[in-house]
C-alpha cells in the first residue's frame, strides 16, 4: 500500500485537551481490589495499600484524569460507607458485578490519594439512580468545604484536615440503563435537581457532567440537551467496541478470525460518526461549544478469558485492542473542539486495561504502550493533516490507516499513524509543510504485532513492545517510511 499524508504544521485547528488521555477504573473485578489496592499489610510492595508496581506504571503515562467508583457500580454506591476506619466499613453486595462482597476498604481517602500520588485529577461520578439529593450534595461538601460544616467536621475525624480539589463531578451514570432505566425527560429534570446542589465551595469550581446517550441513541441527546443545557459543563457519550453480532457472543479476545478483526477495526471507525452526528445535536443548543463532549466509557469488549468470574469481564489485550485505542484517540484529536475528555474502560484488569496483574506479577499491555506513545498530543496544537487520496479501496469496509498530528510548545511535531491492515506494509511519503526554513529531522518508534492477536502475557511480557522506527529517509521537506502492517506508529519532526 502506498499513501501519502499532507501535513500542514502552520494551520491549527485547536488544543487536544489532555483529558482526551484519561482513564476509568469502577468496583468491578478486581480492577480496584488486587489490581490497585492490595492493603498496606500485604506482601506486595505499596504505598499506603496502592501497589507500587502499577503507581509506578501509571506515573509513566502521565494519566490526566481518572474516573471512579462507576459505570454502573456509582449509582447504588453510597459514598458514607467507603469513610472512616475500613474494619468498621459497611460490606454490601457488588450485585451488578459477580454478586461478590464489596468490603469498602477502598473508599474516597483512597481514591484521592491514589489521584494525589499519579498526581492526576479525581473525576467523580455520583449516584443519580439510588442515592439522594442531599447524600449528593453532602459528598461535595465532605470532599471541597474548608470551613465548619457537619462534613468537613467529619472529613476532619478522619484523619484529612485540608479539603482536597475536586473539579470534575458527573451526575449519575447511564441513567438511561444501570442507572434507573430513566426515560431522557425525567433524566434530565432530575439532573436539573440534582446538579443544583452540588455546589462549589470556596476556589473549587465544580465541572458538572450530564449523563448523556448510548451509542447512537440521539433522541436522548436532543432531549437532554434541549431541556438541561444551561445547568451542564459537558455531557457524556458511551460506546464500545464489539465485535460481535451480540452481547452474548461478542468474540474472543485472541484467537479470532480475520472476519473479526475487520468487524472490530470498522466498529473502532464509527466513533468518528458518533461524536460527528452527537455534535451536530449540541451544536443547535451549545453554537459557542461552551458545553464539552466527555466519552467517558470507551474501548473493547470480548468474551471474558475462559475460566474467569463472567462478572469480572477480565480479556486479554492484543494489538487489535492497540489499534482500536490508536484509532479512537485519533479520532479525539481531531475532534478537539467539542471532545474534552476520553475514559478508557477500563485501567487494570477489565475490559481493556492497560495493565493486568497476577498476584504479585505485573504485564503491561499493548494498549499501555499506546497511552505512553501517545501522551505526547496532551495539551498540543492540532494540526492539519489529510492523506491524498484517501487510503483504502472499493473492497475495504475501513481506512486502513488511521492519523493526526500535533504541534507542542517547544514546536516539535508529532504525527500518529495506526496501519490497520492485517498483511500489507504501508509506503508512506509526509509531505511536510509550514516548519519554515532548516534540516527536519524525523525519529519515531512503532508498536507492531506479528499476529493478529498477539499480546503481552505473564511469562513473555515484552512480545508487543515499542521499538524504534528504522530507515527514514528526508529529502527536505519530503520524508519517506514504511510502516508494518498492525502497527501503530508515533513520528517526531523537528528543524534543525
Amino acid at each position: 500500500m502506498h499513501a501519502k499524508v499532507v501535513i500542514n504544521a502552520d494551520i491549527t485547528r485547536g488544543t487536544i485537551n489532555r483529558n482526551i488521555y484519561g482513564h476509568f477504573s469502577e468496583h468491578l473485578g478486581r480492577g480496584i481490589y488486587e489490581g490497585l489496592w492490595v492493603g498496606e499489610d500485604s506482601p506486595i510492595p505499596n504505598t499506603e495499600g496502592l501497589r507500587n508496581d502499577v503507581l509506578t506504571a501509571l506515573r509513566d503515562l502521565q494519566m490526566p484524569v481518572l474516573r471512579w467508583p462507576g459505570g454502573c457500580f456509582a449509582d447504588e454506591y453510597h459514598w458514607k460507607d467507603g469513610i472512616g476506619p475500613r474494619e468498621a466499613r459497611k460490606r454490601m453486595v457488588n450485585t451488578h458485578w459477580g454478586g461478590v462482597v464489596e468490603n469498602n476498604h477502598f473508599g474516597t481517602h483512597e481514591f484521592l490519594r491514589l489521584c494525589e500520588l499519579l498526581n492526576c485529577e479525581p473525576y467523580i461520578c455520583g449516584n443519580v439512580g439510588s442515592g439522594t439529593v442531599q447524600e449528593m450534595s453532602e459528598w461535595m461538601e465532605y470532599m471541597t468545604f474548608d470551613g465548619e460544616s457537619p462534613m468537613a467536621d467529619l472529613r476532619r475525624r478522619h484523619g484529612r484536615t485540608d479539603p482536597w480539589k475536586v473539579r470534575y463531578f458527573g451526575v449519575g451514570n447511564e441513567n438511561w440503563g444501570c442507572g434507573g432505566n430513566m426515560r431522557p425527560e425525567y433524566y434530565a429534570d432530575e439532573y436539573r435537581r440534582y446538579q443544583t446542589y452540588v455546589r462549589s465551595f470556596g476556589d473549587n469550581r465544580v465541572y458538572k457532567v450530564a449523563c448523556g446517550p448510548n451509542v447512537d441513541d440521539y433522541r436522548w441527546m436532543e432531549t437532554v440537551m434541549h431541556n438541561a443545557h444551561p445547568y451542564m459543563d459537558a455531557i457524556s457519550l458511551h460506546y464500545y467496541t464489539v465485535p460481535g453480532d451480540t452481547w452474548q457472543h461478542k468474540g474472543p479476545a485472541t484467537g479470532f478470525a480475520d472476519d473479526e478483526w475487520h468487524a472490530t477495526i470498522r466498529k473502532a471507525w464509527f466513533m468518528d460518526e458518533l461524536i460527528t452526528n452527537h455534535s451536530a445535536i449540541m451544536d443547535r443548543y451549545d453554537p459557542q461549544r461552551r458545553i464539552g463532549m466527555i466519552v467517558d466509557e470507551w474501548g473493547t469488549w470480548f468474551d471474558v478469558e475462559p475460566g474467569t468470574n463472567p462478572g469480572f469481564l477480565y480479556q486479554q489485550n492484543s494489538i487489535r485492542d492497540a489499534l482500536v485505542a490508536g484509532i479512537s484517540l485519533n479520532i479525539f484529536n481531531h475532534h478537539c473542539e467539542r471532545v474534552v475528555m476520553a475514559n478508557l474502560a477500563q485501567l487494570v484488569n477489565v475490559l481493556q486495561s492497560v495493565i493486568l496483574t497476577e498476584g504479585a506479577r505485573m504485564v503491561l499491555t499493548p494498549t499501555y504502550h499506546v497511552f505512553r506513545m501517545y501522551r505526547v498530543h496532551q495539551d498540543a496544537q492540532l494540526i492539519d493533516t489529510h492523506t491524498v487520496p484517501e487510503p483504502g479501496n472499493n473492497v475495504s469496509p475501513y481506512p486502513p490507516l488511521s492519523v493526526s498530528g500535533s504541534r507542542d510548545d517547544a514546536g516539535r511535531i508529532h504525527i500518529s499513524v495506526c496501519n490497520a491492515t492485517l498483511d500489507e506494509s504501508a509506503d508512506l511519503i509526509l509531505d511536510v509543510r509550514g516548519l519554515g526554513a532548516g534540516e527536519l529531522q524525523v525519529s519515531g518508534e512503532c508498536l507492531e504485532g506479528r499476529m493478529k492477536d498477539a499480546h503481552n502475557s505473564f511469562d513473555h511480557p515484552e512480545t508487543v513492545v515499542p521499538r524504534p522506527l528504522e530507515r527514514i529517509t528526508v529529502d527536505g521537506t519530503t520524508v519517506r517510511l514504511t510502516l508494518p502492517a498492525m502497527s501503530v506508529s508515533v513520528l517526531e519532526v523537528v528543524v534543525a
